[in-house]
């Protein structure tokens, strides 16, 4: 007789995993509406922490592209006056530089400070939106691994005939976003024909608000003299630093500590640093929001158990345990901040997609942060779901039913 008994315990006390899921999920979508107003909160805060770090990893791996890419490209200035105007390098620097044998690609660029740019006449003198004018040479695109939005860069043409190419904040400043046979800008008393906008230069940002002319006419309408105010190199990668370190010399022999070199590739390795400092304090933003989620499935769950009184004292009746009750309730909260898990994960993947497509830049989602951030949902939902799988356990059938 003891026998009997036990045996029959044991098999009213057995609940298998996938029953326990099954009836946890029952309880979800009794409650559908209740059950995706509650799971949003986690969703938000998963794809606020995934697009954050999927746009930093993203944007990151633009950045290291270019570092890759830009590694070997150094420039070499002069210092300011007083008054703002750069002092001319010689006009033999380049030559010389040239000479070096690891380089492998110079080109020089000459501002024109007296040179405004404006839409037209009819805009007053003083509004020249900070658009500089540089004279450059056709080897300018090449050495920066420059990338033409519209039109064509300065052709032979350009040597004879009134023609200019706008960087990309000039050509935004100015409200020119298309070419045409009218399209014009008005350089220092005379109608240019723009015949081209450059797409953004990381490396060389001063390009992007500059209108470019040629030499040969930068001499003849402007009166420029042909010394360069600034000069890119590239170099052989392994042999950089080397070269870095006798340019000064190189450029200007008689007065080498005003020579200033620079390497662009650094100011993307800082860009980058900066941006990592941002990402670790979003991601604390972002965990402070799961947090409040999960406080907001615990609060539901206790609704929940009270609303569900005679459901709990009905189950305890025909045979369930306390324990399965409290598997029950425990594994709603789990499963409901999981759903809101993977549905942040998938919209914070979306967002990354589109983000990223839209500034050119790889998109890159992490399968391990995708991984991290579901499994955090989980412990979330858990020590949520702790309180009210208790209280639901402590409820006697009697009381249950009683409550009716």
């Amino acid at each position: 007789m003891m026998r009997t008994t036990t045996a029959d315990d044991a098999l009213r006390s057995r609940m298998r995993a996938g029953e326990a899921i099954r009836l946890a999920l029952a309880g979800l979508a009794a409650r559908r509406t209740r059950s995706i107003l509650s799971a949003l909160g986690i969703a938000v805060a998963v794809a606020a922490l995934v697009a954050v770090l999927g746009l930093s990893d993203s944007s990151q791996a633009g950045l290291l592209a270019q570092l890759g890419a830009e590694g070997n490209l150094l420039t070499v200035a002069t210092g300011q006056t007083f008054s703002g105007n750069i002092t001319p390098l010689p006009t033999t620097a380049e030559a010389m530089i040239g000479a070096i044998p690891p380089v492998e690609h110079v080109t020089a660029v000459g501002t024109l400070p007296a040179a405004t740019v404006r839409r037209s006449a009819a805009v007053p003198a003083i509004n020249t939106s900070g658009i500089s004018v540089v004279a450059a040479q056709a080897s300018l695109m090449s050495a920066l691994d420059g990338r033409i939005l519209a039109g064509q860069y300065l052709g032979r043409a350009a040597d004879s005939y009134p023609e200019a190419v706008l960087g990309f904040s000039a050509a935004q400043n100015l409200g020119i976003d298309t070419l045409g046979p009218q399209t014009q800008v008005f350089i220092a008393g005379r109608y240019f024909a723009v015949v081209g906008i450059l797409g953004p230069i990381a490396v060389a940002p001063e390009l992007d608000d500059a209108a470019l002319v040629s030499f040969p006419l930068a001499t003849a309408a402007f009166g420029f003299d042909g010394t360069p105010t600034r000069i890119y190199v590239r170099t052989d990668p392994d042999r950089t630093e080397a070269v870095a370190a006798v340019l000064p010399f190189t450029a200007s022999p008689d007065a080498p500590d005003q020579v200033e070199v620079r390497r662009p590739s650094d100011v993307l390795a800082a860009r980058l640093e900066a941006r990592n400092t941002f990402v670790d304090l979003f991601v604390a933003l972002a965990g402070v929001a799961l947090l409040v989620g999960g406080v907001g499935i615990a609060n539901i769950m206790v609704i929940a158990v009270f609303e569900r009184r005679t459901e709990i004292g009905l189950r305890r009746a025909l045979g369930a345990r306390s324990r399965h009750v409290a598997v029950q309730f425990l594994l709603e909260s789990i499963l409901l901040s999981m759903c809101g898990g993977v549905a942040g994960v998938a919209i914070g993947a979306a967002i990354t997609w589109i983000v990223a497509s839209a500034q050119a830049t790889p998109p890159v989602v992490s399968l391990q942060v995708a991984g991290l951030a579901v499994l955090a949902t989980v412990v979330v939902g858990a020590i949520a779901g702790i309180y009210p799988a208790a209280r639901a356990a402590r409820l006697s059938p009697a009381d249950a039913l009683r409550s009716v």
